[in-house]
């Protein structure tokens, strides 16, 4: 018996590992067609291979279900290392999609930005970026207001910033983390600006004014400069440009075969009762396991189970009570699984009996506990999951 069970266990693991093997799908840029047409894999990581276009420096793929929200959609990248010659790009798709559903896919391609489109991207960013200050900057008599607090001014020239890059990406893959605490420090300075009778662009009847209305245009003119050689620090790297855009829409996933877990084990049952003290009964079970989730996505829940089976032998206690099962002759059990090391699962619950001491037969229900063995059986079912 030890043998078979340790046959068996040799079995699992070397086909565990033979399914390991992480699969590879190839895309064609030419006719927008992925896996030949073929289901994409479902419940298993896998790579997207294909040819490297010209002067491309990195691929970048978004998954997400049809018809779901984009926001939860998830991007993979590949990038050219160093000035190594490559053909050929691979993608690593690491967080398993799920069987029998429609993706929408987006590969996008992206090569180094030219010197021209930096100069024109920077100089659309700072333009932008005074213009926005000029707008929300009011100088008054008693100080420079804005429109908005200092939060929403820092929150919305960060928006300018990442508007103006959506078809650019850092070359180190680096995001624009928003302006520094010395922006958020300058604009804190207005509020302690005094100007009383000044006005932006005016010259006043004195040089008490004139002096005033001098310092409120030097400190707008500061603050200009300060967010412009923050944005400038960024664009200084080099970013890569957004040259094509491929789409595949609803493209089905695998669909995995339904399977039956099937569990053969030993358990144990305290049982006092009637008896003049706890006994153990202790002997063979099988049954099937239902998982209360996909262990693909939810690891705990795929693990845990509802369990039902029967006991494949009858009890006699030590004073000679026979213990049977009252249904179908043998007992049923019912309790909860957890499945560790992908082989083992434990399990607790409840037995249903019956005892029968010579002066009739009395039913109850016992706890009990055991541990089994789980085999997998391929029913050809395709399950929607």
């Amino acid at each position: 018996m030890k043998r078979i069970i340790v046959l068996m266990i040799l079995v699992f693991f070397s086909v565990e590992t033979l399914k390991a093997q992480i699969k590879t799908v190839s895309y064609n840029v030419v006719n927008n067609e992925i896996n030949s047409n073929n289901p994409l894999p479902s419940e298993e990581p896998f790579f997207i291979s294909g040819i490297l276009p010209k002067d491309v420096e990195m691929v970048a793929v978004v998954l997400n279900r049809s018809g779901k929200n984009p926001n939860r959609s998830d991007e993979y990248s590949w990038k050219r290392a160093f000035d190594f010659e490559v053909s050929q790009y691979e993608i690593f798709v690491s967080n398993p999609l799920r069987s029998n559903e429609q993706y929408d896919l987006e590969l996008f391609f992206y090569k180094r930005a030219e010197e021209e489109q930096m100069e024109s991207i920077k100089s659309s960013i700072n333009k932008n970026l005074e213009s926005y200050i000029r707008a929300n900057l009011e100088v008054t008599g008693g100080g420079i207001k804005t429109n908005n607090s200092n939060q929403v001014v820092i929150t919305q020239m960060n928006q300018i910033v990442e508007d103006a890059l959506e078809d650019y990406r850092h070359f180190l893959g680096r995001d624009f983390k928003g302006f520094s605490e010395i922006v958020r420090q300058k604009l804190e300075q207005k509020d302690r600006l005094k100007l009383n009778k000044a006005r932006f662009n005016l010259i006043g009847k004195n040089k008490e004014d004139n002096d005033k209305a001098a310092y409120a245009a030097q400190y707008i003119s500061e603050l200009i400069e300060v967010v412009q050689n923050e944005s400038d620090q960024y664009l200084d790297n080099s970013l890569l440009s957004l040259v094509d855009i491929r789409t595949v829409s609803n493209y089905p996933t695998e669909r995995k075969p339904g399977t039956l877990p099937l569990n053969f084990g030993y358990g144990t049952i305290p049982i006092k009762r009637s008896l003049a003290s706890t006994e153990y009964l202790h002997g063979p079970y099988a049954g099937l396991s239902l998982p209360l989730g996909n262990r693909t996505f939810t690891k705990f829940l795929g693990n845990a189970s509802f369990s039902t089976g029967v006991f494949l032998q009858n009890f006699e206690s030590s004073q000679g009570d026979q213990i049977e099962g009252q249904i179908i002759g043998i007992p049923i059990y019912a309790g909860l699984g957890y499945k560790v090391f992908r082989v083992f699962r434990f399990n607790v619950g409840a037995v249903s009996l019956n005892m029968d001491n010579g002066m009739g037969s009395q039913h109850y229900i016992q706890p009990f506990a055991g541990i089994s063995l789980e085999f997998n059986i391929w029913m050809g079912l395709n399950d929607r999951r």
